[in-house]
């Protein structure tokens, strides 16, 4: 059974950090390219993060440039996503995506908040 659990989700203030961790189970997650995707209600889901199979590439969002950072550890199957000076406007659910051309598998989102 495929699953993504997402968690380090929580409210911070602004400026603050997170670490968002999602672990794979039920597929080889060495073969997957990961991602971060939010979406708040009412707004289309906006890829936030990506990462390669084996870590070697990845890519962000104009808008988290030089303050999220993704990274994965292939022998935990775990993908993160640290986010620091965090803003108000971060506040989103975060879900964790695994895409191959075999698969494509999301988790059930995990809250971030950012308020005063």
């Amino acid at each position: 059974q495929v699953q993504l659990v997402e968690s380090g989700g929580g409210l911070v203030q602004p400026g603050g950090s997170l670490r968002l961790s999602c672990a794979a189970s039920g597929f080889t997650f060495s073969r997957y390219a990961m991602r971060w995707y939010r979406q708040a209600p009412g707004k289309e889901r906006e890829r936030v993060a990506a990462i390669s199979s084996i870590g070697g590439t990845a890519s962000y969002a104009d808008s988290v440039k030089g303050r999220f950072t993704i990274s994965r550890d292939n022998a935990k199957n775990t993908v993160y996503l640290q986010m620091d000076n965090l803003k108000p406007e971060d506040t989103d659910v975060y879900y964790c995506n695994a895409v191959s051309r075999i698969g494509d598998y999301w988790g059930q989102g995990t809250q971030v908040t950012v308020s005063a």
